[in-house]
């Protein structure tokens, strides 16, 4: 078999859906122009960062032989626009856009996770073990990202400046969580393994991963906590 080159790399990323990723890309462009018109600094922060990791498969597949077909940078792009968008007024105006957006991030977070662990560990987990493995990785990951929120709250008020991400109260905590779980069962239901070839070009370190990303996640939920206590302590 030839060496896969560069060009290999974005060849199963060219087609309609393609184009669509890259319509949905150009809006999350525009919504960063907007938040800029807007001088709302957090929005087009957020919307700069969701273009970005929308754009990583086509940089990878244009420097690199890892083909990442269009399935991750639409899947990208619908999430970062989502919250590109919902950072500019509808996560305040509309009540379930915020519920969307976690379900689809959450979705689209979990079926990676459940790529890793059915390649990583193929032939030795069972179809239960994998399933939670997804849901709680998915579950520490939603976690975080509460927790990040609280902890940009707890910072924009001590230094009186707009957070980067907003908090919207303990129970919209526990309802982002609930939609992240839903997303993650979704994965697990249907046993969507849309990401499995992805994972298969990088099996080696699968299992490395799988590892230290666990670890990551939990050392970052407790210093993320202790972050909280101490800005809240300091006051």
């Amino acid at each position: 078999m030839p060496a896969r080159g560069p060009r290999d790399g974005i060849s199963s990323m060219i087609g309609l859906p393609a184009i669509a990723a890259v319509v949905l890309q150009v809006g999350i462009l525009v919504t960063l122009l907007e938040s800029g018109r807007q001088r709302n600094v957090a929005a087009a922060i957020n919307a700069l960062v969701a273009l970005t990791v929308s754009l990583l498969p086509w940089a990878l597949g244009l420097v690199t032989a890892f083909a990442v077909d269009w399935v991750l940078p639409l899947w990208l792009a619908v999430a970062g626009l989502l919250h590109a968008i919902g950072m500019l007024g509808p996560y305040d105006s509309v009540n379930w856009w915020d519920h969307v957006t976690h379900f689809v991030s959450a979705s689209l977070f979990a079926a990676l996770v459940h790529a890793a662990v059915v390649v990583g560990y193929a032939g030795t987990a069972s179809f239960g073990t994998i399933a939670a493995a997804t849901i709680l990785f998915t579950f520490a990951g939603g976690l975080f990202w509460e927790l990040a929120e609280l902890i940009a709250r707890e910072l924009g008020e001590r230094f009186d400046i707009d957070p980067v991400l907003v908090h919207y109260g303990w129970g919209d905590t526990l309802l982002d969580l609930g939609f992240d779980l839903v997303g993650a069962a979704a994965v697990v239901v249907i046993d969507l393994r849309v990401f499995v070839p992805v994972a298969e070009q990088v099996i080696g370190p699968i299992r490395r991963l799988v590892l230290w990303s666990t670890a990551a996640v939990v050392a970052g939920i407790v210093l993320l906590a202790l972050g909280i206590s101490g800005l809240r302590i300091g006051r």
